[in-house]
Parts: C-alpha cells; structure tokens; sequence
C-alpha cells in the first residue's frame, strides 16, 4: 500500500472516531432528549406511580424469540427523577411485578441520558426496577400522579392488561390522581372504560408515538402502535412532526387536566413537569 492510499485510511479511520466521539451531541442538537427548564415545584408528601412494561423481547406475530427490548431508559428515568426531584415519594411497578426489563439499546453511549447515568448509580431505584410491584397488588388511586412508561415492550403487555384498564380508570374516577404517559405507555390507556361502558379517552386530546416514527425506524412487527390505537379509541390524536419524527416532540393536556401525554421519548421531561404543574395548582401552590 502506498502512502497516499495510508494515509487516507488514517484520516478516514480518524473522522470514524470523531463521528462517534460526537454523535450523541449531533442527536441531542437533532432534538433528542431535549433539556426542559420547566418551573421547579416542592410536592413532599405527594406520591407517584411509575409503570413498565414487562415484557422483554421484540418478537413478530406467532413467534416467541426476537431482539431484547422493553421499557426506554429515558421514559422510566426522565419521570422518576423529575418526581423524586421534587420531594415526592416514588413507587415502580409493571405489569407482571418483578425484574422490570430495560431494553439494552436504550442505555447505550449514544443515546443515554445524564438521567440514565443517574439511575445506573442508584442502587434505590434499581431495587424498585429489579423488584417492582405488580400492578394487580397498588391501590392506584392512593396516587397523585400515575405515569405509564413507553418503550417497544409495552407494545406487546399494556394495552392488553385488563388489570391496567380497570386501574387506570379506578384512579380517573377517584378524582385525585394525574394520569400521564409517554410513547407507548399511551396504550395503557386505550381499554379504560367511563361508569357508562365507553372508551374513558373518547374526545380527549392525546398523542403518542407516531405511526410516522414506527415506520422511519422500520419496527412495525410490534403487536399495537399508539397512534393508531389512540384513534381507534376515539381519542384527539394530536402530534408534531419532523424530517425524521425520532427527533420531534409534543406534549399534551386534556382539557379538563386529568391527562397528561407526552409523544415520544423526547417528551418525558416535559410530561412528567406538567403533571407536577397540575398537582401543584389543585394543592393551592
């Protein structure tokens, strides 16, 4: 090989790794994980609920094995610190209790969070993940916020629990607790039902992942897609959208702020600070 020939594999092979030594400060300037500077509130004595999914793996119809997946780091972590931040106390459960799974992909340099860093130094929070309560034995409306957590796994077990539907209602109709999601975790809403029968988030303005995103990233094997199922449910999709939607963000408020839903990955900051605005205001605040 002559020189020029080495040298240019040299530059090439240096451009490489100042690509990746730089590509999660790219992404984060894309518009992931954006920072969000909401107001800061002090909640001590209030509590909080996080949810995941249970489920591990990324398997298409009629199979069992595939990729291992489950709840986002970022949609767990985002919320969790932002209420424990905040003086509240915080539980975590999932739909089958026990070792919450975090998809791998999540907690990986280039997309991992100051807020995921923090949760791999805490052995607090990773003894709820690694024991978390099952939905079936938490009295949801003991709450004052309920955040469902999104993620490729909750496609396959939230919007399929019965158990969660029954819940998520229970503490609608208690009054007291703010419901929120992110990305997925929207499907956990999608089967509550009202005291007449009917879809509890029928007419209520809602986002979720977009069937755009779903289809930019190529993961359309996943059983459910929030988008589509919100509207199934006759909810008032709402959503922002970029060239690629990964990196678009949007948060909404049901107009009567019991709801609180957030689109995507980028979005759980934002989600979780507006359920504490709500919280705060009914406290006098």
């Amino acid at each position: 090989m002559n020189s020029t020939a080495t040298k240019i594999l040299k530059w090439t092979a240096l451009f490489a790794v100042i690509l990746a030594l730089s590509l999660p400060s790219i992404l984060h300037g894309l518009g992931l994980h954006p920072e969000y500077h909401g107001e800061t509130y002090q909640l001590a004595g209030k509590r909080a609920l996080v949810i995941t999914t249970s489920n591990s793996v990324m398997s298409a119809p009629g199979e069992s094995g595939g990729k291992p997946t489950g709840v986002m780091a970022s949609e767990m972590t985002h919320p969790y610190y932002g209420f424990i931040d905040a003086g509240m106390q915080v539980d975590v459960a999932s739909i089958k209790g026990g070792q919450i799974p975090v998809d791998p992909q999540t907690l990986g340099r280039v997309i991992r969070t100051p807020e995921d860093d923090r949760y791999m130094a805490d052995p607090i929070f990773q003894a709820k993940v690694n024991n978390s309560l099952l939905i079936d034995d938490v009295d949801f409306t003991a709450y004052d916020a309920i955040f469902l957590s999104g993620g490729w796994g909750a496609a396959y077990d939230m919007g399929y629990s019965e158990v969660l539907a029954e819940k998520i209602s229970a503490a609608y109709y208690a009054d007291t607790p703010i419901i929120g999601s992110v990305c997925h975790g929207a499907l956990g809403l999608i089967n509550a039902l009202d005291k007449d029968g009917n879809k509890l988030i029928a007419g209520r303005r809602m986002t979720g992942v977009t069937d755009k995103q779903i289809k930019e990233l190529g993961i359309e094997i996943t059983p459910q897609h929030p988008e589509t199922e919100l509207r199934k449910a006759g909810a008032l999709f709402e959503s922002q959208t970029k060239l690629i939607d990964f990196f678009a963000t949007h948060v909404v408020v049901d107009d009567e702020r019991r709801f609180v839903t957030g689109q995507n990955q980028n979005s759980g900051h934002e989600t979780a600070h507006q359920m504490m605005a709500i919280i705060a205001e009914n406290a006098g605040q």
